[in-house]
């Protein structure tokens, strides 16, 4: 259905074309084109019949002004080879900002990491060529790596997403993100989001350093708030009463943010839960704190109106290619008409 609606409106507009005996341009058009080339333009799209070869980056640039929304273009031309003689379909507006059809809805899913290793037994930690066997897959087949912080907008309803969206994150601040998981990230131009309990940060040779995260910052990383002990903030400890537990999960939830604050000069916003356990209490905790996103590991993926401060992970526990695409849902099935 969706190749059936990208043809639509190529043909759509071009009819419209033929029947209207000429061209439509904004007069608010800035960028630099060739005007033939256009067969039609309105303020919701343009059709545009390339001269030469242009990738999906270079028209979202030439029309779009923004070269990483090059997904836009790819989303509306589905099928397309971006090779001369070729008719495409630009859309010039924000559309669909909930990713809903009327065969369903779009879901992210995103995924849960701890650690890596050439290799290793235990159900978290991942084998370095596992980890790249899935990258690989989500490179090869379409998927998009989105940030927390575009999900987010997505979440609040302001933004569309790639069809195909999936975010990456990696809890605790082992050092084998630096070491292994990074540089297989960068190999696919992927970014992520860790999440780090202050505590462990620089405390052996396994720990993540503070300097690396700067690095991984810089890079297009982004570093969350995974507590200060890694405890789980749903349990009171024995002996503790009912304040003196409220008193410290507030403060493993709001000074783990003060340190990432500092350390890295950033506003933290970002939560993954320990164990992946909250309750009310501690949501209208994180909600007072200022954090914006917090995630569990209840597993699923996510639509538009689901709650942002308890957002499903799925955690990739297993290692067979199988179980990874079982994760990887992007759009959920419902007839709306």
């Amino acid at each position: 259905m969706r190749n059936q609606v990208s043809n639509g409106l190529k043909y759509l507009a071009i009819t419209l074309l033929i029947i209207g005996g000429g061209f439509f341009f904004s007069s608010c058009t800035t960028f630099s084109i060739d005007r033939k080339s256009m067969l039609f333009r309105s303020e919701e799209y343009v059709v545009y019949r390339l001269k030469k070869r242009k990738t999906p980056t270079m028209l979202a640039e030439m029309f779009l002004g923004d070269k990483k929304r090059s997904w836009v273009i790819e989303d509306a031309n589905e099928n397309a080879a971006f090779k001369k003689g070729e008719v495409i379909v630009i859309p010039l507006k924000e559309k669909n900002k909930g990713g809903l059809t009327v065969d369903g809805f779009q879901v992210v899913p995103i995924l849960s990491y701890h650690r890596f290793a050439d290799n290793c037994d235990s159900p978290l930690c991942l084998p370095a060529r596992v980890f790249d066997q899935q990258m690989k897959y989500l490179k090869d087949n379409g998927y998009r790596v989105i940030t927390l912080a575009e999900l987010y907008e997505f979440l609040k309803y302001r933004n569309s997403l790639p069809k195909r969206s999936v975010v990456i994150s990696i809890d605790d601040g082992y050092r084998s993100v630096y070491n292994i998981a990074w540089p297989i990230l960068k190999k696919y131009d992927f970014r992520a989001t860790f999440f780090i309990y202050t505590d462990f940060v620089g405390i052996s040779k396994n720990a993540i350093t503070w300097d690396q995260l700067r690095e991984m910052k810089k890079s297009g990383f982004e570093i969350g708030a995974h507590t200060m002990s890694h405890c789980d903030l749903t349990r009171q400890n024995k002996g503790e009463d009912t304040q003196a537990y409220m008193s410290r999960i507030e403060k493993e939830l709001s000074m783990s943010k003060q340190i990432i604050d500092k350390k890295l000069n950033q506003n933290t916003v970002f939560l993954a839960f320990p164990y992946g356990r909250y309750d009310q209490g501690v949501l209208d905790m994180c909600k007072r704190l200022g954090y914006k996103i917090a995630v569990s590991v209840k597993r699923g993926s996510n639509p538009f109106f689901t709650d942002p401060l308890a957002l499903r992970r799925n955690q990739i526990l297993k290692r067979d290619i199988k179980s990874f695409i079982s994760r990887l849902k992007t759009f959920n099935k419902l007839l709306l008409e």
